[in-house]
């Protein structure tokens, strides 16, 4: 890639743009970070990946995570 190149553009079509840091995810569903990182000890939260020692999440599979949950309260109901 040559100097001053947008890196965005290297990425395959269909990428995210941004993947999501747990402190993202805990502003986006307004809840404490330590309840993002207990839901993955838990395995009970969206999954998310690491790359080295940083946690990220991909934006489509915390989307579907939540969908997965209003589901499953709709269908509780």
């Amino acid at each position: 890639m040559r100097d001053g190149a947008d890196p965005k553009a290297a990425l395959r079509p269909g990428l995210p743009d941004h993947y999501l840091a747990p402190r993202e995810i805990a502003a986006l569903l307004t809840v404490p970070l330590e309840t993002v990182y207990a839901w993955r000890k838990e395995r009970t939260g969206p999954p998310g990946f690491r790359i080295g020692k940083h946690l990220r999440y991909d934006p489509a599979a915390v989307h579907a995570w939540i969908n997965s949950l209003t589901e499953a309260d709709r269908d509780a109901a």
